[in-house]
Formats: C-alpha cells, sequence, structure tokens
C-alpha cells in the first residue's frame, strides 16, 4: 500500500483536556506522520498519514477514546488526500 493521509475532525468535549497531548503521543507510538491542533469553534482537526494502514486504523479508533478527561462525540473523515511527507507528528496552534 501506498502512503495514505487523512484530514481528521474530532468534536465533543476535546478541548482544555490535554486531548492534543494524548493524541501527539499516540501518533507517535504507531509512528505516524502529521499534526493536530484546536480549532475556533471548539474542534480538534487532525492530519495523519502512514503507509501502514493498520497503524492509521489503531489511531483512528483510538480517537473515539482520547484523553481520560474528553468526550468525544464524533470522528470525522473530512477527506484523503496525497501524501505531505510530514516527517514527524507535531502540536500546532
Amino acid at each position: 500500500m501506498g502512503c495514505k493521509h487523512l484530514n481528521i475532525k474530532v468534536t465533543g468535549k476535546v478541548q482544555g483536556v490535554w486531548f492534543r497531548k494524548y493524541t501527539n503521543d499516540k501518533a507517535q507510538s504507531l509512528s505516524l506522520n502529521g499534526f493536530v491542533r484546536n480549532e475556533p469553534d471548539g474542534s480538534v482537526y487532525i492530519e495523519v498519514e502512514s503507509d501502514q494502514e493498520d497503524k492509521l486504523n489503531e489511531f483512528m479508533q483510538w480517537l473515539y477514546q482520547g484523553s481520560p478527561l474528553s468526550k468525544v462525540e464524533k470522528v470525522e473523515i473530512l477527506n484523503e488526500i496525497s501524501c505531505q511527507n510530514f516527517k514527524d507528528f507535531e502540536i500546532r496552534q
């Protein structure tokens, strides 16, 4: 399989609950690349990519759990685009 890139929106109680930090840790533990950031509407936006679909699937499943204090209502894949060749995973402001 070639590289797969997902743009994801997570809604619910996902800001101010360490969601970005836990997402960053999980992505790094799976060797995924991309970034996570808070959005003005209270959601969290993630771009993630890998050539290992099983790791992307595990990450997607984990997003429904999130951080211990979060309450995830919805995980939505906005679109799939060509890989951007991110070198690592990071938290963006």
